[in-house]
């Protein structure tokens, strides 16, 4: 195995944890949400409690959406980052003597 190859298999599996990572984030985020919100749904209907289990609802289901929309766009914006890097890299080496 070549130096370079090994760099590269070492940045591949970089990027991939961190894709990982970033998608385990998410889905943790997502699965305490439904729990805790189902746990209160639960609770409140069985002691006949008012409406306001909707507020923590509402504003934690705002922030998981950003946190959805982050990834979201993490992930997808991994392309659109190595494009943008290999087009000034080709920009400043033609800007060479």
């Amino acid at each position: 195995m070549s130096t370079d190859t090994a760099i590269n298999e070492a940045q591949l599996r970089r990027t991939a944890k961190r894709r990982v990572n970033l998608k385990m984030g998410f889905l943790i985020h997502l699965l305490v949400f439904v729990a805790v919100n189902g746990g209160l749904w639960l609770m409140t209907s069985i002691n006949g409690g008012g409406h306001w289990r909707m507020f923590p609802l509402w504003g934690w289901g705002l922030g998981l959406a950003i946190h959805g929309l982050v990834t979201l766009i993490n992930l997808q914006g991994q392309g659109l980052r190595e494009r943008m890097l290999d087009s000034e890299i080709k920009a400043l080496r033609q800007r060479q003597p």
